[in-house]
């Protein structure tokens, strides 16, 4: 029988420790395919974390051609052919049971958070691999930006906007968004190191006042759990990997798989490959 996350506390506790005793990406896909199912966020220091989306095969194009169109929150690293398993991103590992929890959608509406999906893969699924800001945090941290949520013990905090992605075909939906609470004065701290890794997501779309992108309660997040500001901390917002969730629910595709929000594949790719000048 399937392991699952029904039933589950939000979030489980990050994995403890700094860069040097954290487990790397094939102990941490081990540990996923074992039973844990805690948020990725911490885990696998210095290697790239993507979001998981599978769609059949008749959906696959305008999910390319929405994440062509809307790369911020999309920014895709590979894709397989129909009912492939596996990725160049981390070639021995198997799509349908290394991550810590999935989602599995049924007309645009959540049907199941399964910790396996081999029981509900199909032949005609194609898989989009995207990039995910937690592969960033390693390098907010060594520029000296807190990490509230790693802190604290919780998933990241993210949110549906009121910013309407570029639609294709039949995928259309809002942009959804991660928020870090960032101290003012590391704020071009922030925004300077994200910035250099575009694939993963890149520089903040906004920062400060939340209700200028439709976010009205910061501590009632759509996904993940709320974090609280340190005083002098400010709201930074980054596009996040989880817009085609909410482009599943808008668009309603028969049937859909995707990672559970906080919970991604970690790769076996260096996040410096993704680095720009």
């Amino acid at each position: 029988m399937s392991r699952t996350t029904q039933g589950a506390p939000a979030a489980a506790a990050p994995h403890p420790g700094g860069p040097g005793d954290a487990p790397g990406p094939g102990e941490a896909r081990a540990a996923f395919r074992a039973g844990s199912t805690s948020p990725t966020s911490g885990w696998a220091p210095g290697y790239t974390q993507v979001n998981l989306i599978s769609v059949p095969r008749d959906w696959a194009y305008d999910v390319l051609l929405f994440c062509q169109r809307n790369p911020r929150p999309c920014p895709v690293l590979d894709v397989t052919d129909p009912g492939g398993t596996s990725t160049v991103l981390a070639p021995d590992a198997d799509l349908r049971t290394d991550l810590p929890a999935y989602r599995v959608w049924e007309d645009g509406e959540l049907a199941a958070e399964p910790g396996e999906v081999t029981d509900r893969w199909r032949d005609d699924l194609v898989t989009f691999l995207i990039g995910c800001s937690f592969t960033f945090e390693w390098a907010l941290a060594d520029a000296g930006v807190p990490l509230r949520h790693l802190e604290q013990e919780r998933n990241v905090s993210m949110y549906v906007t009121d910013r309407q992605c570029r639609p294709a075909g039949q995928m259309h939906g809002p942009m959804v968004v991660s928020m870090r609470p960032v101290p003012e004065e590391l704020l071009g701290t922030a925004a300077r190191v994200t910035g250099r890794m575009p694939a993963v997501h890149g520089a903040p779309v906004h920062s400060g006042d939340p209700a200028r992108i439709g976010i009205a309660d910061l501590g009632a997040p759509d996904f993940g759990d709320a974090v609280d500001l340190l005083p002098g901390d400010v709201p930074v917002f980054w596009a996040c990997g989880v817009t085609p969730q909410a482009a599943v629910m808008a668009s309603r595709p028969p049937f859909a798989i995707t990672h559970a929000p906080g919970r991604m594949f970690v790769t076996d790719v260096r996040d410096e490959q993704y680095l720009v000048a």
